[in-house]
């Protein structure tokens, strides 16, 4: 897709989420996956992450990052790593602000000559999200869900049609989904509807909780809700109609996280 085309279609869903009644602009979401090889790769990529590409996005204005290890999932050991943007642009000039900015381009320096012999990771793999509007930015975890011990889930829900994965996004909104969310003590970090990867038509979330013990309780509170109960047996709302797979995996952040 062409730049200005790419930013005609972002910038159009963004304009149909503030006539839809969103308070403010909804962020675009990408989340990348840099996959690794244990042992000296892991600590070198963190290293770099840390020194020289997070505090780069920040300058250009991607800010909270969040960055995550995998603690229980595939692709193990991965980082990813969460990068709010405003707007198109933000995605689409993120490269070259990097390139121009002499401050990366010293600090990162002998990661990014490293040869082919000993590449700086495996493969590095993105996906797009566009922010709900009812949680239209990055809510970073604040008081207890910044603890030592706290765990994020990441979860994408696949449709098996586009208006499937709607229906889906509207039980999270209008039915009041992340609403039951909450009250059963599980915390949103963002929701957004996948405009580019590998598993559209989906929706993609991420929620923090303290430690496991009270992740385990949270989902069984909500499991046990009365409204969730109600909500999920709806016709033409249950799993079986509107979601064909639930990705998830559970991660830690890095010592250098944002978020």
């Amino acid at each position: 897709m062409e730049r200005r085309d790419f930013i005609a279609v972002a910038a159009g869903s963004s304009l149909a989420a503030t006539s839809a009644g969103a308070s403010m602009p909804r962020q675009l979401f990408e989340m990348r996956k840099v996959r690794l090889r244990f042992g000296p790769m892991e600590t070198r990529y963190g290293d770099y992450a840390r020194d020289a590409l997070i505090p780069a996005l920040n300058r250009a204005g991607v800010k909270p990052v969040g960055a995550f290890t995998v603690m229980v999932g595939m692709d193990a050991p991965a980082v990813y790593l969460l990068l709010p943007h405003a707007n198109a642009d933000s995605i689409v000039a993120a490269g070259t602000r990097l390139a121009d900015d002499a401050e990366y381009r010293r600090a990162g320096a002998s990661f990014r000559a490293l040869p082919a012999g000993d590449p700086p990771y495996v493969r590095r793999e993105s996906s797009l999200m566009l922010a709900f509007a009812s949680m239209p930015s990055v809510d970073a975890p604040t008081g207890p869900l910044t603890a030592a011990s706290r765990v994020f889930e990441l979860r994408t829900y696949e449709g098996h049609s586009e208006s499937a994965t709607a229906k889906k996004i509207e039980m999270f909104e209008g039915g009041g989904e992340i609403a039951i969310f909450r009250r059963a003590g599980i915390t949103p970090v963002f929701f957004g509807r996948d405009l580019v990867g590998p598993t559209v038509p989906s929706l993609t979330y991420m929620v923090v909780f303290p430690d496991l013990a009270a992740r385990e309780k949270a989902w069984a509170a909500f499991g046990a809700d009365p409204e969730w109960l109600k909500l999920r047996a709806t016709p033409g709302l249950t799993n079986a109609d509107i979601v064909s797979n639930i990705r998830s995996v559970l991660l830690r952040p890095a010592a250098y996280s944002q978020m």
